[in-house]
């Protein structure tokens, strides 16, 4: 088991055992309450004594002193342990603490997060500062450590030194490495990738893989490399086939692939009988797919698709906490544990009517509770973008013979440009493109075109992408360079121009990657945008994930990336990058 601090001082632990004594008043207490108990595999009845943020007694009895304890009658309701995200991306247009506020309200109160955008758009020691910081809010963050970048960049020997990974990995909220979307290269001889899941796995901590339609074969050498677990199932059997070789198995149910119902049906349909090493996982939805909550629905479509209770909850908590050796932390209702928790009416409805973390109300009898929490960005290092250069219409020269074609969302495809990409204006009657993608500090394009993005889309600007450069999308190019002006008087977004106006702009002040806004109002801006842009043409289901996965170089067949156009399955720079 990896190094922990321990959570409570002696002289808190002294106060505990006082409590459980009958010598001092508990601060909580939740009687009567039909809770879960994940190791019985059973729904018990029992009193639940909290002392500040700890559990330190499930029983029969009630406390002797209650002077001061909030009693808290829970007959006729359920107590489970809060839910948990295990596999995050934290800045899909929200922020970490946006996106907690907003799915706490329905029980999701631990994320397990991707590292990426702190090494991409992070300065080193800040990013360990922030992670410190988020561990003192009313939820339970943990983080990964990645060995790769899941893009081609410049200098990424840089960004991965041997003292900067061995200090995250030090780190007591990083509980795993991976995700481990460079697999290829490891399985094609580089030691340096294995030579760090060696040290992840000497510091006791999991290693978790990314391997989409990987072969048993593939899946078996994964094995031997050390990758305890992997969340892309696509197929019941990809689950049943992960299962028979020992790893923990994530279910997913994203924007992307909302997968979970048929999952679940075709396992049921394998013979499946044990839930015991499967999770759920919303693997980094945009933030519209939250509207309605996020472990909470898992268990909903769990419930509705007839797996066991038991196992419909312990998928959402006490599995993930097992599997990442968190267990005597929280996803268990049992004395020593973190007080996170939620009460719900009853146990085929998993939406709560109270939710407690860390000893802390977040909702209360289906009322917000008051949180007066600020994350203060600039303490990081981060700000608005500042983008000190200016978009010049050389700079939308296109002349390269190969172009990408979406097949959907997210899958991009290599292409033979025919139309003349030379001119100012391409026609409506189409679906061809400009597409560039400039360096955030104004260095180097790289000019193409993408054939399915939209056929009436005249100016587009994005500074959200995978590694905070710019992408610069159209028909216009005297619209293109509107949007991108625009997007840099905002400080960083996503702005849409037509006719010479501004037909739409969301301001991202986290770095121009992220909003500060309420996710309620990035929800609102998201709808606009996928709206603004299905009436345009694009045509498929989720524009932000297009925009984010333009240079991800884990999914085929060909990116746009800060070294150049890029062949992912022969891994090689098919036309570099151009130095402005």
């Amino acid at each position: 088991m990896p190094e922990r601090k321990f959570q409570w001082k002696i002289s808190q632990i002294r106060k505990q055992i006082d409590v459980l004594s009958n010598k001092c008043a508990p601060t909580v207490v939740l009687k009567n309450a039909t809770y879960l108990n994940s190791y019985l595999r059973q729904w018990v009845k029992a009193h639940i004594w909290i002392v500040e943020d700890r559990i330190v007694y499930v029983g029969d009895n009630l406390p002797e002193y209650t002077n001061q304890t909030e009693m808290i009658d829970c007959t006729n309701k359920v107590v489970v342990p809060g839910y948990i995200e295990p596999h995050a991306h934290p800045f899909q247009l929200y922020n970490p603490h946006t996106l907690a506020k907003y799915v706490s309200q329905t029980g999701t109160t631990t994320f397990i997060g991707d590292n990426l955008f702190f090494l991409l758009q992070y300065e080193k020691k800040k990013a360990l500062t922030f992670l410190d910081d988020m561990g003192k809010l009313p939820y339970h963050f943990y983080w990964w450590a990645r060995f790769d970048l899941q893009t081609e960049v410049h200098g990424e020997d840089k960004i991965f030194s041997h003292d900067f990974l061995k200090t995250w990995l030090e780190h007591k909220s990083v509980v795993q490495g991976g995700e481990l979307t460079s697999w290829p290269k490891l399985l094609d001889g580089d030691d340096w990738i294995l030579y760090w899941l060696r040290e992840t796995k000497r510091r006791g901590k999991r290693i978790e893989g990314h391997f989409p339609g990987a072969s048993d074969n593939t899946l078996m050498k994964m094995k031997l490399f050390g990758v305890d677990s992997d969340h892309e199932s696509m197929t019941g059997n990809d689950v049943i086939n992960r299962l028979k070789m020992g790893y923990t198995a994530a279910l997913r149910h994203s924007s992307i692939r909302p997968d979970l119902a048929v999952l679940l049906k075709e396992i049921q349909d394998e013979g499946l009988t044990t839930y015991d090493h499967l999770y759920y996982t919303t693997d980094g939805a945009t933030p519209t797919f939250y509207e309605n909550g996020m472990i909470n629905r898992c268990i909903d479509i769990a419930l509705e698709c007839n797996v066991p209770s038991i196992d419909a909850y312990n998928m959402a908590a006490f599995n993930v906490a097992k599997y990442y050796q968190l267990e005597e932390q929280i996803g268990v209702i049992a004395p020593g544990r973190i007080a996170t928790l939620n009460i719900l009416d009853s146990i085929d409805k998993p939406d709560p009517s109270s939710v407690m973390a860390k000893g802390k109300w977040i909702l209360k009898e289906g009322h917000r509770q008051e949180d007066k929490e600020v994350v203060e960005w600039a303490e990081y290092g981060i700000q608005s973008a500042d983008i000190k250069w200016d978009l010049t219409i050389d700079d939308l020269q296109f002349s390269m013979p190969l172009g990408m074609k979406m097949r959907n969302a997210v899958i991009m495809e290599p292409y033979s440009i025919t139309i003349d990409s030379s001119v100012n204006e391409l026609s409506e009657i189409h679906d061809e493109s400009f597409l560039a993608l400039i360096d955030r500090n104004g260095k180097w394009r790289v000019n193409t075109v993408i054939k399915g993005f939209s056929k009436q889309v005249q100016g587009f600007a994005s500074s959200y992408s995978t590694t905070g450069d710019i992408i610069i999308i159209g028909k216009n190019k005297t619209e293109m360079l509107a949007a991108f002006s625009r997007m840099k008087e905002i400080g960083g977004g996503i702005v849409l121009t037509e006719n010479g106006n501004v037909t739409f702009e969301m301001p991202l002040q986290i770095n121009g990657s992220a909003s500060t806004e309420r996710l309620e109002e990035v929800m609102v801006k998201q709808n606009q945008l996928n709206t603004l842009l299905k009436e345009r043409g694009y045509g498929f289901d989720d524009p932000v994930y297009s925009l984010l996965f333009l240079s991800s170089t884990h999914l085929p067949y060909i990116r746009i990336t800060p070294r150049g156009i890029f062949d992912v399955m022969k891994k090689t720079v098919l036309f570099p990058s151009i130095m402005r």
